[in-house]
Formats: C-alpha cells, structure tokens, sequence
C-alpha cells in the first residue's frame, strides 16, 4: 500500500485509489485535505480523526492507522491486558453473536474482557454533577473525542464551555488499571477513528495503550481463525448498571446522567452530525441563556461511526443496542475497585497559523481562475468549497489547486474544442434532423463559397444530400467517399456520420483537390512517357535494321572485292619458274 509522508498518520490517502474526485475535500468538516499534483493529502495539524473521509471516499483511498499488531505485541509481552469493548458493539454482532464476544476475546489473548459502558456510568454521574454546580452556565459533554478535537481547534471561544470529564474510555482504563494492577494494559475497541487520536493527547498519554476498530478486530479474528459460532456463551468479566449501555445513542449520556430523556426539552438538546453541532456552536456563541448539550460528532451517534463494520441500517442498529441495554445483568460482575479521578483538561485554539489574507490576494486569485466578477462565481461546491471566495483562499494557503474547478475546467475544454474545430483545415457541418445546416467552420464556409446565411437551409442548396440521406434513411451509419465538386472546383475525401442521440449530422471535407492535379498530371505524364519511350523504341529498331542493310551490302561488296583479289593472286602463282644455272644437281654440295 502506498502512503503518503509520514505513515503514522491516523488518518492518511492510499495514493494509489485516490481518482481527483474533491469528495473529501467536500465532506471534510474542517477541510483538512490539502490537494497537491491531483492528490489528496491529509493535513495532520488540521485534521480532528472524524474519520467522515473514510466513510464518503467512494475509492476507498482515505483508511486509518492499522493498530492490530501492537495490540498482539501487548498480549505477546505477558503483562495482563484488558480488553475494553464499547457499547455500540451490539449493533456489529447482533443476536446470538453477542453472547459470545467475551469469549471470542479470550481466545485472542485478553486476560479481562468488560464494558466500556462500565466507564460511561461513572462519567455520567460526574458529568450530572458538575452540570448542577453551574446551573447558570452552559455546559457540552465531553464524551465525543471529535466533538472535543472540533471545538477545542475551530471553536475555541466554546471551550469553556465543555464539561472538564473523561471520556468514557478513558474513565474505564483508569479504572481497569486502578483494579488490575499498575502493570496491566488496556486495549479499546469501538467503532471511532478519533479514539485513536485521543488515546495519543499528551494529557492522557499511557492511559490507553492500543485503540482498535471494529473493523480491525473482525480483521484479527479472521486472520487467527477465531469464528463467534464456534465461540461459547460467556458473560463480560464486568457489566455495567443502569442505562450506560444507550450511550451510542442520541441522548444517551444525558439519560444515563438522568438530566433529561425529554426530545422536547427546552435547555436540554442532545445534537448529532457536523451540520446540527454548527448550528448549536452558532447559538451558544450569541445565546445567554444556559443550555445543557449533549454532541455527537456522528449523525445519529457512535452506531454510525466510520469503522462500525456493519452493513444494517441504522435503524437496526439502534434497536439492537437498545435489545442489549434492556438484558438483565450479572450482579456480581458489577466493578469494585478504588475510585479514579474523572477529570480531564482541554486546550484551547489551533495547532497551526495562518497567515493573513488580504482582499487584493483573493482577488487576483478569482481573476486568474476565470471568475473576476460575482456574476462569474458560480459558488456550486464541486471543488469541496462552499464558494469560489472560499476556494481561492484555499488555493492561497497552498490548501488547493486552481485546477479544482470543475465548470472552469470545463468551459476550457469547450473552448479548445471550440478553436479546433474554427482552426481545422477540413470542412466541417453539422446537420438537423432533417439535414438543415446548423453550423459550419470557417473551412467549409471557404471550401463552399457561402456564409452562415446557408444556415437553416437544406445541404441541398450547396451539394449533393445524397450521402446525408442515407444516414437520414437509416441505410448506413457513416459514409466514406471521394466526390468532385465541380461547382466549386473542389475535389474532397467525405467522412459523413450520425450522432443519434442528439440527432445530428456531421461531414467532415478534407480538401484533396491538389492531390487530384497532381495524380492526373502524374498519370499524364506517365502516358506521355510511355509512348515517348515506344517511339524512341520504334525508332531504334528501324535504324537498327537499316544498319544491319548497310552492313548487309558493304558484306557482300567486300566479299565480292577480295574474291577477284584472291583471284588475281592465284593467276600470278600459276607462271613457271627459271631453272638453275649451276650444274650441280639441286640441293648438292660440294666438298674438298
């Protein structure tokens, strides 16, 4: 898997799957995804571990830190390790499967399995009692890690505001470590990408040891081979009392503190989803009166959260908690231990700064990316932002690119299309239905002789429709030819074809009228050349035989000159010879 810098990130991008689609931008509650060469990144400083990304990414391309091998090196150790299981698992394994999660866990190594509702109950209680001490105060409980993160970077001035109590989770470590011994290690398991995150804050450091999903543990019981129907029926080394078992639900804090179950009552609002915490955010921030908040960072609460592993609807879901808040307890499985602090701190502002932005940068921003006047901001939300103003100062923060721009992008595209077709050397038309001339490029206008007067006009007015209508007629779906256009002193290669669906017609000219001249004067000087060449071979034939008569008759002059030579030379041949005047005999010598 491909990760981007810096690995141990909770929430990061798989690289590899993220297709420039801006759907986390867009869903990002606090626009922690920084878009870099068409990726998106996640900006640690700004990014709250709401896990929304992972939930909307439609390419599966945002995950979370995959924490189940240091929980296996915890259990690994022999140092005792307890398992602390949230509430909300009622709504992953339902019915007969829930019986036997404790023991699904034993097999896995834990030597203590329990409720984290065990830890709700008592942050209730506290939670009910600092809300009493300030009646004339607001207060927002502190349950939800993302709803703190939220407030604590983006709304700091509602700081004061939450309710200074641990967490459920964080309440149940203590509590297990206070029974268990000093030594012991406490595993989370929920369906909360943020209780990573909050594991990690420097204030609570070593009070969890491992934060693993829901999906993460259905992962580890695969890969060990643990099935739950292969598991027995066992109950959870603690249980806890009361209706700190609702407290996934919308209102179930406030229930299990017995402040209000009331949906209609008026200082007391249980809220659920980034756009109702908004709101209320906006209300406590201008309101006087005292209000009683109990926020979840999910809609429709910790059911729905971005690692739940389960496929049911959320009504389902729901009423299978509710199923598990109603079933009788074990008395003798209650906690005994010492009692731990409750309390916890918050910060208050952003981990980061940013530098200030001045109109005139926003601006040229706008004006570079088409959009200098307000008539020109579309403000349609397709790059992720709200509005184009938005947007730009994104792009200035080095948040965005100005490439986002889905409409911008797209009048570009049709406006290269556009010059192509205006610069094209071919002749291009398009026809109605019933082939009258709807627009034409400046080439075919050219090629034609005619203007965008033709308009409207049948294509029979400038040529022969008879390609067109056997489109028209439905006899072929594109017609290739080469036709003469004498009129026009045009000779063309015809690429005609239908666009059905928008039912039109287009016709592609390409001018090859030059190619044309060209190949007749080629094919005429072929023939030129060939009877030339049949002359000159004619021609050469007939002196070659006029030759071979000269040659004849010089032949047979010169035979008849050297027979009457031969002639005379035997005659004088023929005369006798003078006879010797010696008188010794012819061929004999003497001697003395």
């Amino acid at each position: 898997m491909t990760r981007e810098p810096g690995a141990g990130k909770i929430v990061y991008t798989n690289k590899a799957r993220c297709r420039d689609c801006y759907r986390c931008v867009r869903v990002c509650p606090v626009k922690a995804i920084r878009m870099h060469d068409d990726q998106a990144f996640v900006v640690e400083e700004r990014c709250i571990a709401c896990g929304t990304c992972i939930r909307e990414c439609p390419q599966k391309a945002k995950s979370f830190r995959n924490d189940v091998e240091k929980a296996t090196r915890l259990i690994a150790s022999g140092v005792p390790v307890a398992a602390s299981i949230a509430p909300s698992f009622t709504s992953v394994y339902t019915g007969w499967e829930r019986s036997r999660v404790a023991s699904a866990l034993r097999r896995l190594g834990f030597s203590y399995v329990a409720e984290t509702a065990v830890g709700a109950e008592e942050v209730a209680q506290a939670t009910r009692e600092y809300v009493q001490r300030g009646p004339n105060a607001s207060h927002i409980a502190s349950a939800c890690p993302a709803v703190v993160a939220w407030i604590e970077r983006y709304r700091p001035s509602l700081s004061r505001m939450l309710v200074p109590v641990a967490s459920p989770m964080i309440a149940h470590a203590r509590m297990l470590k206070a029974r268990l011994g000093a030594e012991a290690t406490v595993v989370f398991i929920g369906p909360c990408v943020a209780k990573k995150a909050e594991a990690e804050r420097p204030e609570l450091a070593g009070t969890v040891d491992c934060v693993l999903t829901f999906a993460e543990l259905a992962d580890w019981l695969v890969r060990d081979g643990v099935s739950i129907s292969a598991c027995e029926e066992s109950r959870f080394d603690e249980e806890p009392a009361g209706d700190s078992r609702t407290f996934p639900l919308v209102g179930g804090c406030l229930k299990t503190a017995a402040l209000s179950s009331d949906l209609l009552a008026p200082e007391i609002i249980a809220v659920s989803g980034i756009g109702e915490l908004e709101e209320i955010a906006r209300t406590l921030e201008t309101r006087e009166r005292p209000l009683v908040i109990e926020p979840l960072f999910c809609m429709q609460g910790c059911i729905n959260g971005p690692a739940i592993a389960a496929e049911s609807s959320l009504y389902d879901r729901r009423q299978e908690v509710l199923a598990w808040a109603r079933e009788p307890r074990s008395m003798a499985a209650r906690p005994v231990g010492p009692t731990v602090s409750m309390e916890t701190r918050f910060r208050a502002g952003p981990t980061w700064s940013d530098a200030p932005i001045s109109e005139e940068e926003i601006a040229h921003v706008l004006a570079t990316t088409g959009k200098p006047r307000p008539e020109d901001r579309l403000n349609c939300g397709a790059c992720g932002y709200a509005s184009c103003r938005d947007k730009a100062i994104a792009i200035i923060r080095g948040m965005a690119e100005t490439g986002m721009c889905i409409p911008t992008m797209k009048r570009l595209a049709e406006q290269r299309t556009d010059r192509i077709i205006e610069t094209s050397p071919n002749g291009i038309v398009i026809l109605d239905d019933r082939l009258g001339i709807l627009s034409m490029n400046p080439s075919f206008r050219k090629f034609f002789m005619c203007s965008d007067a033709v308009c409207g006009r049948h294509i029979s007015y400038l040529m022969d429709p008879d390609p067109f209508e056997k489109l028209a007629t439905g006899e072929s779906e594109k017609v290739e030819c080469t036709v003469n256009h004498d009129r026009y002193g045009l000779v063309a290669h015809e690429i005609i074809y239908a666009l059905r669906d928008e039912h039109q017609y287009v016709g592609i000219f390409v001018n090859i009228t030059q190619t044309e001249e060209s190949r007749r004067r080629l094919d005429s000087l072929k023939a030129t050349t060939t009877l030339q060449a049949r002359e000159l071979l004619q021609h050469q034939i007939e002196m070659a035989q006029k030759i071979a008569a000269y040659l004849g008759e010089s032949t047979a002059q010169g035979e008849s000159l050297v027979e009457k030579l031969l002639e005379l030379t035997g005659a004088e041949n023929e005369q006798p010879r003078p006879a010797a005047r010696s008188g010794r005999p012819w061929g004999t010598s003497t001697s003395k």
